[in-house]
């Protein structure tokens, strides 16, 4: 059992959360910040044991509340008021506060009770994961996202394979979206012929469910992976702003186990939101001194938009060979992440599969 407990502190008052934060942490209490704006994207992003949440005054803590509770029920929230309100008590408990107390004259009554409800929180945890280890059910999704600085270096190509090969080798359920809104590449790589796209799924936005997912969505005929493609208009492409890719995002993450994301190369709202959403970001790098400055310069461009990537990006060489200007082992000592494998240039195995729009994996256990 991990007996560490990961807990997210909400809030916008720096000289608050910073006395909170470090009267609780440890070496088994991991404690994250982010302010009241960044909840819906977090907690989607990834589901935490603890939420503590300050009274701001955006004055959204309830809606926030809920959202947490929805997305991720066993999460145990405390919330911690600025004044003694009845009113604001019964909302937030209604919306699923566990715990609640006043800054600051219940501040020391919250740290002496803390280490109680940490005791309590996990061993209800265990017992609840000892519960659902015996039962069936569709836990959350994984999204896993694709993107290079550079163009041309097999991104698509490395996409669609990675998810056909999960859908092939595994019983999860899997989902391919193409977000190069412009001029699409994944239904010509797969062989796909629709007149249906993830732009059709616009209208029922709001509502959004797998249901309208995969009525959507094209099945490919060998692995039958589900594939969200692109619109291939850059006048629709404009109609679909980064709340549209967070809401797909996040629908396709409760109904599927995987979620694979194409991404274009440039960086906008669209790109970032994405970006922000997945679990996982496969950073597609080929061998050779100009590949290293665009990374470089998109290392430098999240810090500036506030992307985390330390703990989620890894790199994949690609197109490796004799006659690479540099080579595997004098790129560990170049990157500050760490590379998670590298693929061999193979032009004559892998171009007549593109050329004719065959998929590359079309059965389990192949060869080669």
């Amino acid at each position: 059992m991990n007996t560490n407990l990961d807990v997210l502190l909400v809030s916008d008052e720096e000289a608050i959360q910073n006395q909170i934060k470090n009267s609780i942490e440890s070496k088994h209490v991991q404690v994250s910040v982010i302010p009241p704006n960044d909840v819906i994207r977090e907690v989607n992003r990834t589901p935490r044991d603890m939420v503590i949440y300050l009274q701001s005054e955006t004055g959204n803590a309830v809606e926030n509340i809920q959202y947490i509770k929805s997305a991720s029920p066993s999460t145990f929230v405390i919330f911690i008021a600025q004044s003694a309100d009845f009113s604001l008590l019964r909302n937030v408990t209604r919306a699923g506060t566990e715990e609640f107390f006043v800054y600051p004259d219940e501040l020391s009554l919250f740290l002496s009770r803390f280490p109680t409800i940490q005791q309590t929180y996990m061993a209800k945890k265990e017992s609840d994961d000892q519960q659902s280890s015996h039962l069936l059910g569709r836990g959350r999704g994984h999204i896993i996202s694709f993107y290079s600085g550079n163009g041309g270096v097999g991104k698509t190509a490395l996409s669609a394979s990675f998810a056909q090969t999960l859908k092939l080798e595994s019983a999860s359920e899997v989902v391919l979206i193409d977000f190069n809104m412009q001029f699409g590449g994944m239904e010509k790589l797969l062989s796909i012929q629709s007149n249906r796209s993830i732009a059709d799924l616009l209208p029922v936005i709001s509502e959004l469910n797998e249901t309208h997912i995969r009525n959507v969505s094209q099945t490919e005929e060998f692995s039958k992976l589900e594939v969200l493609v692109s619109p291939c208009d850059a006048e629709v492409a404009e109609t679909l702003d980064d709340s549209f890719i967070a809401n797909v995002l996040r629908t396709c993450r409760r109904s599927f186990d995987f979620v694979i994301i194409d991404l274009p190369t440039d960086i906008n709202e669209k790109v970032v939101t994405a970006l922000e959403e997945s679990d996982r970001i496969y950073y597609i790098l080929l061998p050779e001194t100009p590949a290293l400055k665009t990374l470089k310069q998109f290392e430098e461009l999240s810090v500036r938009l506030g992307i985390e990537l330390t703990s989620r990006m890894e790199i994949l060489i690609n197109q490796t060979g004799k006659d690479n200007e540099i080579k595997k082992k004098d790129l560990k000592n170049l990157l500050h992440f760490p590379i998670a494998t590298s693929i061999r240039r193979d032009i004559k195995g892998l171009q007549p599969f593109v050329n004719k729009g065959v998929p590359v994996r079309r059965s389990s256990n192949e060869k080669n």
